[in-house]
């Protein structure tokens, strides 16, 4: 019977004072909002620790009194841990850091403020699609786009490693991006948000 349970009813319920109310939403979104977690940051007992500031946060809003039914409850949750995420990366300067002047901004995927469950699925398709896009790249191109986006790389530090000028690297990666976008657009990958 519980299952049945609007969110909203139950937030309403948690708000009156009934403790058991916030233990069923928990209990019915701790999968999702978890797995959404450690799909970001990788590690078990960070993601655990990201969800504890989630409730606690979810919690301390409820009791304030600053929740508004604007939303559906769930995409409200995902929102609060993925500012705790992005919050975590900064804290540890594991932010990616992509700097181009490119509008093509596959690897923004976890900047958006609007996060939703939808908008989260369809980043979730691209981030499975980007190993093969990026697969269909020369060589050299994608050298300098996973040492940039996935390790994190000054250009310098890509242009030492790959034993070519600064300038070098910045136009691969810049021809590893234009090829991107082809390779898109011929495959037909939509990625609007």
């Amino acid at each position: 019977m519980e299952l049945q349970i609007e969110d909203s009813v139950l937030v309403k319920q948690y708000i009156k004072g009934e403790e058991k109310a916030l233990e069923i939403l928990i209990n019915r979104h701790n999968q999702k909002i978890l797995s959404f977690i450690y799909s970001k940051v990788l590690d078990r007992d960070v993601a655990e620790d990201i969800f504890q500031d989630t409730f606690i946060k979810v919690i301390k809003t409820l009791k304030r009194g600053s929740y508004s039914e604007e939303g559906k409850f769930l995409p409200w949750v995902m929102r609060i841990a993925h500012n705790l995420i992005i919050d975590h990366f900064r804290k540890n300067k594991r932010m990616p850091k992509f700097e181009g002047s490119e509008d093509f901004n596959i690897f923004s995927v976890i900047k958006d403020d609007k996060l939703n469950v939808e908008k989260q699925m369809i980043k979730d398709q691209i981030d499975s699609d980007l190993s093969y896009l990026i697969d269909e790249l020369p060589d050299d191109q994608k050298e300098v786009l996973l040492m940039r986006i996935f390790k994190d790389m000054s250009f310098k530090e890509i242009a030492e490693n790959t034993d070519v000028s600064i300038n070098t690297a910045l136009g691969r990666m810049r021809y590893a991006l234009i090829n991107l976008r082809k390779i898109v657009e011929r495959n037909n990958i939509v990625l609007t948000n």
